[in-house]
């Protein structure tokens, strides 16, 4: 399916599942590279990364451990530049390598929240690693070590990326046809 409709909109194939699959290897081999030693704590953001988390996950090779938190910045196609904590991080990650794994960063507000939140409980290390990456967005400086896809400000849809709680089940990733 290179055109699907979602509710009112209608997307195109913008990042074929293919590309999605090589960039994730890459990235799990980057992980893997980087953290030979750390036993790493993924922190996989709900719920767009789902996806992401899980095919990185299994690709990377080092010993390591997933959990899962949920922050919302969004309302409909665009971001309310308000973040809310929904759920919690249970697990104790002082002293612990983290990597928070999102599926996309556009203004860097979220991030932003989550990193402070968790600073407050002293991990050895937080490091970034997102899906999709719109630099022109960024209303704040991050330090993202993994970035699978720079990409432009569209909307996008597939992979785990919703428009309204719809499209997520798509293998591909689309872009909003203006219409």
């Amino acid at each position: 399916m290179s055109i699907v409709k979602i509710k009112d909109k209608t997307f195109k194939i913008s990042i074929p599942e293919a590309e999605i699959k090589k960039r994730v290897k890459a990235l799990a081999d980057h992980i893997n590279n980087d953290m030979a030693d750390k036993n790493p704590l993924l922190l996989a953001m709900l719920n767009g990364s789902f996806v992401f988390a899980a095919d990185l996950m299994r690709e990377i090779t080092v010993p390591a451990e997933i959990s899962f938190v949920k922050m919302s910045s969004y309302a409909g196609t665009s971001s309310t530049g308000k973040v809310k904590q929904l759920i919690g991080l249970n697990d104790d990650i002082k002293g612990r390598t983290i990597i928070i794994v999102e599926d996309i960063i556009e203004s860097g507000l979220t991030m932003k929240a989550i990193l402070a939140q968790l600073a407050e409980k002293q991990p050895e290390a937080i490091h970034i690693c997102t899906l999709l990456l719109k630099p022109d967005c960024l209303e704040t400086e991050l330090d993202i070590r993994y970035t699978a896809f720079e990409i432009p400000n569209d909307f996008i849809v597939g992979y785990g990326l919703d428009y309204d709680q719809q499209g997520r089940n798509l293998k591909d990733i689309y872009t909003v046809v203006e219409e």
